[in-house]
């Protein structure tokens, strides 16, 4: 199996924390930038677990740079520069304590409480007659809370407001902003034969304003689905062939593992965790349209932190 990255503890100029998410390690340099390393840690249903996926971080923080990019006419972003494959510089901000979730399709999670009989997610309201992995009648956002430990929990923009978690305003804004950028992000799909099923946007506030942070469309926090032959699917109840981090919800589930604590991570081979690089590699080829190209195999930590340094010393 390649190298793969599962931890970082470098010391930066101008260095002031480090936090240790599940799968990315973000440095604060001198309360004015944040430098985003993508590690290879991978995490479903809240765990992480227990190996690396090869060049994962480089196909997430590679798709989520281009996506910034491509979206920074519609939204700010907090995006400054890309030192190294696995990194993202950004402006250090106050992040919002909600994820937004867009939906375009009932799948995932929304579908699994659609079928125990709820229709109403996160206060928004859902017709009779879906099917799985069927098109809703408009996008809908099913915000969470964002939890810094344990399970993140659905909650109604009514209910965010009202407990004070994010103004009336700022909220708003970020209404608009998550729908402007999932339209986009839908188009570019198309563009490559995909179909944007759902992801999930994250803000913060920068000088007063509201911004875009963290990642976007990658296969960590988005589903995406082939369009040839979703109809053909649907119409049969078949599932969808999808680009996402599902699959490996799925495996795991079919193992045994839904994250509860009695539950024991089945075994993730070398095979394994290969075929998983390969589906994170497909879907960076996919939606991107363009070749991949694996950062050289040596010490992915002294690399990263080299470069990190480069920049800041040339830039910070």
């Amino acid at each position: 199996m390649a190298i793969t990255l599962t931890n970082t503890d470098f010391s930066l100029p101008g260095q002031k924390s480090v936090y240790h998410g599940k799968v990315r390690d973000v440095y604060n340099i001198s309360d004015r930038y944040l430098a985003m390393v993508a590690t290879d840690r991978i995490s479903a249903f809240d765990v992480i677990l227990p190996k690396g996926i090869p060049f994962k971080g480089q196909v997430l923080n590679q798709i989520a740079a281009q996506f910034l990019d491509a979206t920074n006419d519609i939204v700010p972003n907090w995006k400054v520069a890309v030192p190294d494959p696995m990194v993202t510089i950004g402006l250090l901000c106050e992040p919002f304590k909600v994820e937004m979730i867009v939906r375009g399709y009932l799948a995932g999670s929304a579908w699994r409480d659609y079928a125990a009989g709820a229709r109403e997610i996160c206060g928004v309201k859902l017709p009779e007659g879906l099917r799985e992995n069927e098109k809703l009648p408009h996008p809908i956002i099913t915000p969470t809370t964002k939890a810094d430990e344990g399970h993140d929990e659905n909650i109604s923009r009514e209910e965010i407001i009202a407990r004070g978690i994010v103004a009336k305003e700022d909220y708003e804004q970020m209404e608009q902003y998550a729908l402007a950028i999932f339209e986009r992000g839908t188009e570019m799909a198309a563009r490559q034969g995909l179909i944007l099923v759902d992801t999930k946007y994250e803000f913060g506030k920068h000088e007063g304003r509201v911004i875009l942070i963290d990642e976007i469309h990658t296969p960590d926090s988005s589903r995406y689905f082939y369009a040839e032959g979703y109809e053909e699917r649907l119409a049969k109840g078949e599932p969808q062939k999808q680009l996402s981090k599902e699959f490996v919800r799925q495996w795991l589930i079919s193992n045994g593992f839904m994250g509860k604590a009695d539950q024991q991570v089945p075994e993730m081979t070398d095979e394994y965790c290969d075929e998983v690089s390969e589906r994170y590699i497909e879907l960076y080829e996919h939606i991107t349209g363009e070749k991949f190209m694996k950062a050289a195999e040596e010490d992915l930590s002294a690399r990263i932190e080299r470069n990190i340094t480069s920049w800041l010393e040339n830039n910070a």
